[in-house]
C-alpha cells in the first residue's frame, strides 16, 4: 500500500517582477553569481526538485522609461545554470527559453550540454511570445501572431525531442588511438520538414542519465493548455487558490489523457509566495508591510497606468482612483508585463469596487490587486495549508517565489520544510540523481 502523496517543490528566482523587493536592506544583487549560488544551495539543502530561472529578452518600458526593477539586468539563464551545475549535486536546474526567437537545433544542443554537465538535472521551461516589442531585437524584425506561437512551439519541442532521442545505446565515442568513428546506425540523422522548420541534422551530444531535459510549460490559454498537456512534464501554473487549482488540474489531466498520455504524466506546480510569523497576527502584519514594500507610490501609479492606459502621473497615490475611463490604443507600457491582453473596463471596475467597498486609496488598491502572497501564517499553518492543497488535488506541489533575493528562501527551508518532512509529505533526502527522478517520472517514454 502506497503512502500519502508527496509534495514537489521548486524555487524560482524571477529577477524582474512586481514580487521582489529590491530596495529592502536585506536584498542582495540580482545578477551576482553569489546570489544565484546562495538560493540554489538553499534549495538543495531543502531537497527541492529544481531551481528555476526566468527569461528577459528586453527591458520593459513605461512612457519611454525603463521599469525600475529591470535596471538590475537580465542574465542569460543557461549560462547561469551551467555554472550552478558545478556547485550543486542533486538539484534540478531549469531555464526559461523562448521558442519564438530561437532555433531548435541550436537550443536542443545548449540544453543537452547543460543536461550532461549536470548529470541529468536540466529542465526547459518553454515560453512563447507574440510581443512585437521583444521581436524588434531579432533580425526577422517581426514576431508571430498570437494564434501562431503555439504552432511553432509544438513543432519546435517535437524537433528538439527528436534530436535528443537520436543517439542510440550503441553510440560510443570510439577509440582515440585508432581514431574510430561513431557507428553510423548509433547516431540517427534527423530529417524534419514542417510548417516552421526544415532540418536535416545529426545531434552532437549523447543523452544524459535522465534521457532528455524535463519540459516545463506555463501557458494558460486554450492553445497553451492543449500544448502543455500533450508536451510538458511540468506545468508552472498561475492558479494559486484551491478552487481554481482543482479546476485547472482536472482540465489538464483530461487533456493529457486525450493526447494519449497518463494523467499523472504532467505535474502541476502553481507559483506561490509566503509570509511566516510566530503567530497568525504577526504574519498578517508582515504581509501587509511587504505588500507596501512591493507597491511604492511610484509603482502604484505605474500599475494604474497599465490598467487605464493613461498618463496618471498627476494623481496622488494616497488619494482616490482615477475618475476617468480606460482608453485603448497604443500602450504606455511595453514589454512582457504589459503584453497581456486585459479587459480594461472590467479590470478597472474591479479596482473601483475594491476601493469603494473597503475605503482604499489608489496605492492600497494597487497593493491588494497585485498581491501574490499565497500562504500567510505560522510555519505550522503554512505546512498544513500546502498539504491540504495537495490532498484536494489542486496541485502536485509548488514553485516558491520569495520576495527577497537571494536569502528569501531560507526561512521556508528552515521552518516549513522540516514540518512537511515530519508529516511524511516531503523527502528528507534525495533518492534520485536526476530531475526526472525527483519528479517521479523515471522510465517514462521520451
Amino acid at each position: 500500500m502506497s503512502g500519502p502523496r508527496q509534495l514537489h517543490l521548486a524555487a524560482f528566482l524571477q529577477g524582474v517582477n512586481h514580487t521582489t523587493v529590491w530596495a529592502d536592506p536585506a536584498a542582495g544583487s540580482q545578477v551576482a553569481f553569489s546570489s544565484f549560488e546562495h538560493m540554489a544551495r538553499t534549495a538543495e539543502r531543502g531537497t527541492f526538485d529544481f531551481f528555476f530561472l526566468a527569461e528577459g529578452l528586453r527591458l520593459r518600458e513605461q512612457k519611454g522609461l525603463i521599469h525600475d526593477l529591470d535596471v538590475v539586468g537580465r542574465p542569460e539563464s543557461i549560462a547561469v545554470l551551467s555554472a550552478l551545475a558545478a556547485v550543486t549535486e542533486r538539484l534540478g536546474l531549469a531555464a526559461t527559453v523562448n521558442t519564438t526567437f530561437n532555433e531548435p537545433y541550436e537550443l536542443a544542443r545548449r540544453f543537452a550540454t547543460l543536461d550532461l554537465l549536470s548529470g541529468g538535472r536540466a529542465g526547459w521551461n518553454i515560453v512563447t511570445s507574440s510581443d512585437a516589442f521583444t521581436g524588434e531585437n531579432f533580425r526577422r524584425g517581426g514576431y508571430l501572431a498570437h494564434d501562431e506561437r503555439y504552432t511553432r512551439a509544438a513543432e519546435f519541442a517535437e524537433l528538439a525531442k527528436e534530436l535528443w532521442g537520436s543517439w542510440g545505446e550503441g553510440a560510443v565515442l570510439g577509440d582515440r588511438a585508432s581514431g574510430a568513428f561513431l557507428r553510423e546506425e548509433a547516431v540517427r540523422e534527423v530529417v524534419h520538414t514542417g510548417p516552421q522548420f526544415d532540418v536535416r541534422a545529426r545531434a552532437t551530444l549523447p543523452p544524459s542519465p535522465q534521457g532528455r531535459p524535463v519540459i516545463i510549460q506555463a501557458g494558460d490559454s486554450e492553445e497553451g493548455r492543449t500544448f502543455a498537456a500533450s508536451t510538458a512534464d511540468v506545468i508552472f501554473s498561475r492558479h494559486s487558490t484551491r478552487e481554481a487549482g482543482q479546476a485547472f488540474v482536472a482540465d489538464i489531466r483530461g487533456r493529457a489523457v486525450s493526447s494519449g498520455r497518463r494523467g499523472d504524466d504532467v505535474k502541476v506546480l502553481p507559483a506561490v509566495s509566503w509570509v511566516l510569523g510566530d503567530t497568525a497576527a504577526e504574519a498578517a502584519e508582515r504581509a501587509q508591510h511587504i505588500r507596501f514594500q512591493q507597491v511604492t507610490p511610484a509603482n502604484a501609479i505605474a500599475f494604474a497606468e497599465q490598467v487605464w492606459n493613461r498618463d496618471l502621473s498627476d494623481l496622488d497615490p494616497d488619494g482616490p482612483l482615477p475618475d476617468v475611463e480606460p482608453v485603448e490604443g497604443e500602450l504606455l507600457s511595453q514589454g512582457r508585463a504589459a503584453s497581456r491582453r486585459i479587459d480594461r473596463a472590467a479590470v478597472s471596475a474591479q479596482w473601483r469596487e475594491l476601493s469603494r467597498s473597503r475605503g482604499l486609496t489608489l496605492r492600497e488598491t494597487a497593493a491588494e490587486m497585485s498581491s501574490h502572497q499565497s500562504f500567510v501564517g505560522t510555519p505550522e499553518a503554512v505546512a498544513e495549508e500546502m498539504i491540504s492543497f495537495l490532498d484536494a488535488d489542486a496541485c502536485d506541489g509548488f514553485v516558491l517565489t520569495p520576495h527577497i533575493n537571494p536569502g528569501g528562501l531560507d526561512d521556508f527551508v528552515d521552518r516549513v520544510v522540516p514540518l512537511l518532512r515530519e508529516r511524511g509529505r516531503f523527502r528528507s533526502e534525495y533518492t534520485s540523481t536526476t530531475l526526472r527522478g525527483h519528479l517521479g517520472l523515471d522510465g517514462r517514454p521520451l
